[in-house]
């Protein structure tokens, strides 16, 4: 019996759906072909985040204007990965054929995926590659907030809200970094997770609402989370920065989930708080700056736990039930 090299397995949605046991399957196909500007990786690991069920459930709705209108472009949804070069095309590049990698790409849920240059980075040399695949669009995404939506700076104090999730816990860790004094919020079950992650002071939300805790942040980092703006406004600084990212609606439209964004963006101008939101920049610059910070032990991945390449469906229904202490990986 022969094995056609050509042949991957992965993961193949077909049509949008917010089930993951019901739109994803494992099968057999042909590997990616990639263009001059890309790699073909060996896909080691790739992880789960809430981005992911978006672009396998297509909402909401305008998401699928990059995605694909009626069913998803993408061989699958999944996008942060770990592992290794296989070939490079035609185009100018820094990698080589047997580099270890991690960052963003196509379809990563595979045994093989395209990758842009532009989009990855040489893994960290202190990480495993289910570690590195926790990091790309979660770190970048904390870091991106930190240094520049919140600018923070040593000696500031730092509310993050949503602290014990993917990018949280990476947030609190870069805030640490930059010499603020950071106060975590988290459910019950996940207040220790927080503290180990170097939160100065941690809130368990199922005890005490933060709004009603007292004190005043020059820094808000308001992650995943549904509280309203008035709630934040009232414990951020007259002169502080609320910085908010992302949401947890599972609505057809976009509102729900960026209605406080919006009616930020119109009422930041006239008022001495700073209300900002974030769109990560994925590019390689950033992920090499996470690179450094990590081989230095400033920050590393959690990792709550790991799936097989056949269990994706179920790594994405852990993430949906909300139980996860940091990252899912999937294992390929």
């Amino acid at each position: 019996m022969t094995v056609d090299l050509t042949k991957m397995n992965a993961i193949v949605q077909k049509e949008y759906g917010s089930a993951p046991e019901d739109v994803l399957r494992i099968s057999h196909v042909a590997q990616p072909t990639i263009g001059d500007d890309e790699v073909l990786v060996r896909v080691a690991s790739a992880s789960v985040d809430r981005g992911t069920w978006h672009m396998m459930s297509g909402l909401q709705y305008p998401i699928r204007l990059g995605s694909g209108l009626r069913r998803p472009k993408a061989l699958n949804p999944g996008r942060s990965f770990a592992g290794t070069v296989e070939s490079i095309g035609k185009g100018e590049s820094d990698f080589r054929p047997g580099d270890a990698v991690y960052g963003i790409c196509h379809a990563a849920f595979a045994e093989y995926a395209r990758a842009r240059t532009r989009k990855i980075a040489l893994k960290p040399a202190n990480l495993t590659f289910e570690q590195a695949s926790a990091v790309p669009i979660s770190a970048l995404t904390a870091l991106q907030a930190v240094r520049d939506k919140a600018q923070v700076r040593s000696g500031q104090t730092v509310l993050i809200v949503g602290a014990s999730g993917g990018v949280g816990s990476y947030a609190v860790q870069i805030a640490k970094q930059f010499g603020a004094e950071v106060t975590g919020v988290g459910s019950t079950e996940k207040v220790d997770l927080v503290r180990s992650l170097g939160a100065d002071h941690v809130i368990d939300y199922c005890v005490h609402r933060f709004a009603n805790y007292g004190g005043h942040y020059d820094v808000i980092l308001d992650i995943g989370g549904n509280s309203p703006l008035s709630d934040l406004r009232r414990v951020l600084a007259p002169r502080g920065r609320l910085v908010t990212i992302g949401g947890e609606s599972d609505a057809r439209w976009i509102w729900p989930t960026l209605g406080r964004q919006i009616r930020s963006l119109f009422l930041s101008p006239f008022i001495s708080q700073k209300l900002l939101s974030v769109l990560a920049s994925e590019n390689s610059k950033d992920l090499s700056v996470l690179r450094e910070l990590i081989e230095a032990e400033q920050i590393k991945p959690t990792i709550d736990r790991t799936f097989t390449l056949n269990e994706t469906p179920s790594a994405i229904r852990y993430l949906l039930e909300g139980r996860a202490r940091g990252k899912i990986v999937v294992v390929v």
